[in-house]
This record gives C-alpha cells, sequence and structure tokens, in this order.
C-alpha cells in the first residue's frame, strides 16, 4: 500500500501549480515527462483500487482488453495536438488531463498488463512505435504551427522526441523477439 501512498503524493505535486506550470512550459517535457508521469502515478495508485474494487475488476476487466483499449483511448486522444492545447487553455481540460491520465489510464494499464498475452504486448509496443513515428513525423514537417501555446520550434523538438522513441521502441521489441525468456524463467 506504500505504493499506492507514492502515487498519491507524486499525483498531488504534480497538480500543484507551480509544478504544472513549470512541466507544461516546454512542449516536450509536456508531452513526453508530464503526460507519462501522470499516467505512472495512476499506475502506482492501481494496486488500492485493485484491493478495494476487486469485483469492479474481475467483471469488466477479466481479460485485460477493456483496459488496455481505454489506455490507447486515453493515450491517443491526449497526443493530439488540439488537446495538449488546449489542456494549457482551458481549466477544464487541464483537469481532466490530471485525471483521465491517472485513473482512466495507469489504473486500467497495470490491471490489464498482466492479463494480456504477449503478443498483444508486442502488438501495443508495434503499434506505439508506428503512432510516435506519425506523430514524430507530423510534428516536424507540418507547414504550420499546430499549438498556438508553444513555438515552431518547440513542435519540431517534440517531433524528434516522438521518433527517438519510436526508434527505442522499436529497439526494445527486437530484443525482445531476439531474447530466449525460457533461460529467464
Amino acid at each position: 500500500m506504500k505504493q499506492s501512498l507514492y502515487g498519491l503524493l507524486i499525483w498531488i505535486a504534480l497538480i500543484l501549480p507551480p509544478a504544472a506550470h513549470l512541466l507544461e512550459s516546454v512542449m516536450i517535457v509536456h508531452m513526453h515527462m508530464q503526460m507519462p508521469l501522470l499516467a505512472f502515478t495512476g499506475f502506482l495508485m492501481a494496486k488500492y483500487f485493485q484491493i478495494r474494487f476487486p469485483l469492479f475488476f474481475e467483471k469488466w476487466n477479466s481479460n485485460g482488453i477493456p483496459g488496455i483499449l481505454l489506455f490507447i483511448m486515453i493515450s491517443v486522444y491526449w497526443m493530439i495536438p488540439r488537446t495538449m492545447d488546449e489542456a494549457l487553455t482551458i481549466p477544464a481540460v487541464e483537469w481532466f488531463k490530471f485525471i483521465s491520465l491517472p485513473l482512466m489510464a495507469g489504473i486500467p494499464l497495470r490491471d490489464s498488463w498482466k492479463k494480456i498475452g504477449s503478443g498483444l504486448k508486442t502488438s501495443l509496443f508495434i503499434g506505439f512505435a508506428v503512432l510516435f513515428l506519425g506523430m514524430g513525423l507530423l510534428y516536424i514537417y507540418s507547414p504550420e504551427q499546430l499549438c498556438n501555446n508553444y513555438l515552431r520550434i518547440d513542435q519540431i523538438t517534440l517531433g524528434w522526441g516522438f521518433i527517438l522513441m519510436a526508434v527505442c521502441l522499436a529497439i526494445y521489441v527486437l530484443y525482445d523477439m531476439m531474447m530466449d525468456h525460457s533461460a529467464y524463467e
């Protein structure tokens, strides 16, 4: 249960206005640091909810697919440039970010990860690698500024960050496919 408490404390620290403003001031930090950290806090807090509401998770996420789909939908939603831009200008959208990423992405991810098979996990990594590559190319080669609250150079930097993440995911998938898992069980 300490893990859930740590997740809650990190979540509260990320919501505080000085921390939120600092993390949102640079586009790549906003997308590749604040948002994953918010999902990670939900990942940490998930154990509390799994113990507190076991029947809910058993009934609605018995095989892990609904939780993974919810994680994918929330993650993809927050990658859209318009939503990231609105999180900076509309307080209700910002609060939705602080609530949806931990509760609707982090918690379902932790509950689902052990329930899904390795083939689906590999498919998720490949899917996110392709998505990150596409988002990176969009942010780099878009002729227009996609987010009004950030400079074009911030947009290009974020694009290269997405491409780097795609390359890292592709390397991990290749490594995982070449590794003999039976030697470590």
